[in-house]
């Protein structure tokens, strides 16, 4: 047995460890639907680690194939920014357990006696302006509905940069996809939501003079009282531009819902903004010239957009973070994604146990 344990190249704050579970078989097939039983431990060392302890794959009644999923765990840093975490296997006994959530008693254990580790660097995404950040995103936001109810919901954002660095004076997107954490959903208010009720999304850019945000719109799905409501299915493409080139740094940012980015219904605040990762983003040079921090008349647009979340003075057009709005636009398929993956351990289970060893890509 393969079990990949995927960590970031780069981190702060917390980030997760994905532990990939291949196809299984059950030596007995379960007389109910259940699920996967996950646990494993790993050492960390510039960190502290929460265990790995929750449900995987979904098990079907009278069936013993298991198909393959993905289950996180949790690390905390600890270390300061530009020093490292280092993420190798427990040889404690039975480092990682299967087993099925209907029988819980009924429980495989694996041991690995691997000694090598992985690093992931404690600080601020990726180095090479335009270049591709790794981490996971676990954004925590602070959910407030137009009634005053509170909810706390957690997403796993998944930030898109443009291909190529764009330029000074011209628009461009930042691709936005979410997931929610297990048990950190957003509901809707139990007196509903209007039909046609839209997510904004908004990307926080700092570093350079007049480029602070970015924002875009997505469809969500039905929506029924009280229920999780789904997030979009395709990548929001946040729009914005850049009056000046040089580098900025990109990270995510709040999320409303509602028929307008002027009145939201629900707003939803980062929670964790100053310990989430930041990504490089390089503005080239446009026109020739770099523009001047110098006074100058501004030059009117007339670019159409649609669903352009323009904000205005009314209600709560602009999400407390104070930068988090930005100029909206018409959708575009550039970009390339800041993939949940960075370095790899390989657990391979054999006669001898569990093995780890280095890899610096995930491979299937």
């Amino acid at each position: 047995m393969t079990v990949p344990i995927v960590v970031p190249d780069t981190a702060s704050g917390t980030f997760d460890v994905e532990w990939s579970l291949p196809t299984l078989t059950l030596r007995t097939a379960p007389t109910t639907a259940t699920q996967v039983l996950a646990a494993g431990k790993l050492v960390v060392t510039g960190g502290t680690h929460a265990d790995l302890s929750g449900p995987g794959a979904s098990v079907t009644a009278g069936s013993t194939s298991v198909p393959a999923a993905k289950v996180t765990s949790t690390v905390t840093v600890t270390a300061a920014t530009g020093g490292q975490v280092t993420v190798k296997p427990s040889t404690e006994a039975g480092s990682l357990k299967l087993g099925l959530i209907s029988d819980p008693s009924a429980v495989t254990s694996c041991t690995t006696t691997g000694t090598e580790s992985v690093v992931v660097t404690v600080g601020q995404g990726g180095e090479d302006g335009g270049g591709a950040g790794t981490g996971t995103q676990l954004v925590d936001y602070t959910c407030t509905s137009d009634s005053g109810t509170v909810q706390d919901v957690t997403i796993k954002v998944t930030l898109t940069l443009p291909a190529t660095d764009p330029r000074a004076g011209e628009q461009f997107s930042i691709g936005w996809s979410g997931e929610y954490e297990t048990g950190a959903e957003l509901k809707a208010p139990a007196d509903g939501l209007p039909a046609g009720v839209k997510l904004y999304a908004y990307a926080s850019i700092s570093g350079l003079t007049g480029l602070t945000s970015a924002t875009g719109v997505g469809t969500l799905g039905t929506i029924t009282a009280g229920q999780t409501i789904t997030l979009p299915t395709t990548a929001v493409s946040m729009k914005t531009t850049s009056q000046k080139a040089g580098t900025a740094q990109v990270k995510p940012a709040a999320i409303n819902i509602g028929n307008l980015p002027t009145s939201p219904l629900i707003e939803c605040e980062v929670k964790n903004a100053t310990t989430l990762v930041t990504y490089p983003l390089t503005i080239g040079a446009g026109g020739g010239s770099t523009p001047s921090d110098s006074p100058s008349s501004p030059t009117p647009t007339t670019t159409p957009t649609s669903e352009s979340p323009e904000p205005t003075s009314k209600r709560s057009a602009t999400p407390k973070d104070g930068v988090d709005t930005g100029a909206g636009g018409e959708a575009g398929p550039d970009g390339r994604a800041f993939v949940l993956t960075g370095s790899a351990l390989i657990m391979a289970a054999g006669a001898g146990g569990l093995l780890l060893r280095r890899r610096s890509v995930t491979r299937p």
